[in-house]
């Protein structure tokens, strides 16, 4: 059985995956690689390619899968739950995390993602952060992983003063440590401190993976983050609606290219270092994007209007920055974007569309 049938966009991606050449398969063939956060976006695609590259090859990868809601993740994965290759695993990797099998990988992709959270509940996102990644490098230890990637975010970089050139991984900017939304941008780069300790001092084969924003087949159509709110205003033919002035650059990969370089770091780059995984040629305006979307994917029907509140605050949203990120180093190790920015919003709605009512993630 497929690992998608209800949302052919999202197979089409899985198996593009698994039938990529710049990820060094036999590395990964008969071995085991565990997925924290496997409910959210990244992680069950991570997962479905994964039992995708096993029916289509017998690679004879077992998948363990970290999951809180285990009910949740069963209609998630409802087309694979029964494959003898998966396991679940139950639990909250912020207090502890552990399994009986090997774990020859780990990808470490369990974070708060929600924006609000980040002003209503600072202490919690910085809890499970630094927490939950500390139980993955335990895990790491014990198990004696042959490698380790953690997904960071773009947002590590911080406020970088204005400029055309592109960041590289050194490049960071200043974060305001008063402002409690802070908590998960220091957040991430204090865990990326922890894996590299953890590789300086224990050896632990740990890459940091600093993803762009992430999105593209596989989004739910109850999804609010802005990229998503784009996509059904253009679907449901009603304007864009923005609460800032848009000025903010965003740096976009889609999710199958993001998967494929998760996939390369496992047994490629230098352990304790970081890896910024973003399309280049998506780098762009928030209101640019509104725009784009407006004119050419929902062919002008639509327009962008602005309600700015009076704190931006209310909302969480990070202060505007002007941050060009260059990918070079990961595309020194043989990766490269393959989907437009424009074409990740037309297979994002094909597939928020047809899985509406699917159970696919």
């Amino acid at each position: 059985m497929i690992e998608c049938k209800n949302d052919p966009i999202l197979q089409e991606d899985l198996e593009f995956v698994a039938n990529s050449a710049s990820i060094p398969w036999e590395s990964l063939e008969n071995c085991s690689i565990l997925v924290t956060g496997a409910t959210g976006l990244v992680g069950s695609q991570l997962i479905k390619s994964l039992a995708c590259r096993n029916r289509l090859f017998h690679s004879n990868i077992k998948i363990i899968a970290c999951v809180r809601n285990l009910e949740k993740a069963k209609k998630i994965y409802a087309d694979i739950a029964d494959r003898k290759e998966l396991e679940f695993v139950v639990g909250d990797i912020a207090h502890a995390i552990d399994t009986e099998s090997e774990v020859d990988y780990i990808i470490h992709t369990a974070s708060a993602t929600a924006s609000k959270e980040f002003v209503t509940k600072p202490v919690e996102v910085i809890h499970t952060t630094l927490n939950g990644t500390r139980n993955v490098l335990e895990l790491a230890l014990r198990k004696k992983s042959k490698g380790v990637v953690y997904l960071s975010s773009m947002e590590a970089f911080g406020v970088v003063p204005p400029s055309d050139k592109k960041a590289t991984e050194k490049d960071l900017g200043l974060i305001d440590l008063s402002n409690p939304r802070s908590c998960y941008p220091e957040g991430k780069r204090m865990a990326e401190c922890l894996c590299t300790a953890y590789a300086s001092e224990y050896g632990v084969p740990v890459k940091v993976a600093r993803l762009s924003q992430t999105f593209g087949a596989g989004i739910t159509y109850t999804e609010n983050r802005v990229f998503a709110q784009f996509a059904k205003a253009a679907i449901e033919g009603h304007d864009i609606v923005l609460h800032t002035k848009g000025l903010s650059w965003g740096n976009y990969c889609y999710t199958r290219d993001t998967v494929t370089a998760l996939l390369m770091l496992l047994s490629k780059g230098n352990q304790g270092e970081a890896y910024t995984i973003s399309n280049e040629a998506s780098n762009v305006r928030i209101k640019d994007m509104a725009e784009m979307v407006a004119t050419r994917i929902a062919g002008g029907k639509i327009k962008v209007v602005f309600d700015i509140p009076e704190s931006a605050l209310t909302y969480g949203y990070a202060p505007d920055t002007e941050l060009h990120l260059s990918s070079a180093k990961m595309q020194a190790l043989g990766w490269k974007p393959t989907v437009s920015l424009e074409e990740t919003y037309r297979r994002m709605m094909q597939s928020m569309l047809s899985s509406k009512d699917s159970t696919c993630p």
